[in-house]
């Protein structure tokens, strides 16, 4: 059974491998063509340039992740299991993925680091200071300790308590990512951000109508303080039922109009308006429940391959380390759902608000984060959960060859504020 698993995990290394290597093979013949969609050549290549340098730190991520894989289960898991030698189940189930968690963490740090600090500061993106960095991590570290532990202990009290844990331990599990959305924009607002009211009474006024418009009901809409950590325009509806808000990133509001804003925002409550946040729900449910049940229902000589009991310990671990394998594999066909779900809601905001104050605001948001917008189809294939921007263009009508000669297509039109 073990074989079945390193065989996968390496069909999983070489597919990562590959779709990287032909993603950069892409881009960098693509970085010679007419720019497209991106203000003009310099800004096209550094995207370009960009999206090349990310590939080549995935890669080298894949190949450390690889070695790290076969170092847990040659020798890691049996060895971090020898050092906790309590006999209380619960306890040395929370020790043990603790550890293993923590040991992930300091071993892939040093990506990390050279993303946030190298990287994204070379092309313009990261404000992070180490200061920050610091105070981030430390109270993630502490949210992990004391909220992740309880919920290691509580799905290794089900693994131990029922003959048909898994059933039960999706149903526990399901829940509690359901709390964290729900929760997510508090604990942001407590320990990372700063949420404030709008500032632009005007914008707050034109949101509020438009969401009453639409029917979703929210506690209220808010600028968070992203530009202290990052420059990418952003927004997003947080939160489940009564602690639903909308977030605009501050950079956002900086660069788009109040019509660009309604537009993107019209997009998003295109997902709204179409049940997309319950079918995403309901689709992660089902990938999640197809884990359990793989996961749930592993053989013993699964364990005794790797010298570990078919404790929950180990049950967790091995959950963790070979669930990526299955995401990877399953993601195709959850990406191709949500990009049917983005032409959708790119219709519903382009009628809510106007084709052309979306168009402009994808092209803002192109630019200021860089995103270069031609991809391999493999690669799409596999990552993209949203359609390429080209694509979206053409759905929405616009001609992407318009946006090449170093020129904004869009710099004459006439757009109200």
């Amino acid at each position: 059974m073990l074989e079945i698993f390193v065989i996968a995990y390496c069909l999983y290394f070489v597919f990562n491998v590959y779709t990287s290597f032909m993603q950069i093979g892409f881009v960098k013949n693509a970085k010679n063509l007419q720019p497209i969609i991106l203000s003009d050549s310099a800004k096209y290549k550094e995207a370009a340039n960009y999206s090349i340098e990310k590939e080549k730190i995935a890669i080298a991520s894949t190949f450390y992740d690889f070695v790290i894989f076969f170092l847990w289960i040659g020798f890691g898991l049996t060895s971090l299991n020898s050092l906790i030698t309590t006999d209380s189940y619960l306890l040395k189930a929370v020790l043990f993925i603790d550890l293993f968690i923590i040991i992930n963490w300091f071993l892939t740090l040093p990506f990390s680091l050279y993303s946030t600090f190298k990287l994204d500061k070379k092309y313009g993106f990261s404000n992070m200071t180490m200061s920050l960095y610091i105070k981030d991590t430390i109270k993630s570290a502490v949210l992990f300790l004391i909220f992740g532990s309880l919920v290691i202990a509580g799905i290794a009290f089900i693994i131990q308590s029922f003959d048909t844990w898994w059933i039960w331990g999706f149903a526990f599990i399901f829940s509690v990512i359901i709390l964290i959305n729900m929760l997510y924009p508090l604990i942001r607002d407590k320990f990372f951000d700063k949420f404030e009211s709008l500032k632009d009474k005007e914008l707050e006024a034109k949101i509020e109508k438009l969401l009453t418009e639409v029917g979703f009901k929210s506690s209220g809409v808010f600028s968070v303080d992203a530009s202290k950590r990052d420059n990418r325009l952003n927004a997003y509806f947080g939160g489940l039922g009564s602690t639903k808000r909308v977030v605009l990133f501050d950079t956002l509001i900086q660069k788009l109009t109040h019509n660009e804003l309604l537009a993107v925002l019209g997009h998003e409550l295109g997902h709204f308006k179409n049940g997309d946040i319950l079918k995403n729900i309901g689709i992660m449910g089902l990938v999640m429940f197809l884990f359990f049940a793989i996961f749930g229902n592993l053989p013993q000589e699964l364990f005794l391959s790797l010298s570990l009991e078919q404790d929950s310990s180990a049950i967790i671990a091995i959950f963790l380390i070979f669930s990526p394998i299955l995401s990877f594999f399953l993601m195709p066909l959850v990406s191709l759902i949500s990009r049917h779900n983005e032409y959708a809601a790119d219709e519903f905001g382009s009628n809510l608000q106007s084709k052309e104050d979306l168009v402009s605001a994808l092209l803002k948001l192109a630019n200021e984060n860089k995103s270069f917008p031609l991809s391999h189809p493999i690669y799409i294939f596999f990552y993209y959960s949203h359609p390429p921007l080209v694509e979206r263009f053409k759905e929405l009508g616009y001609d992407v060859s318009n946006s090449s000669n170093d020129e904004n297509p869009l710099k004459d039109k006439d757009f109200n504020i």
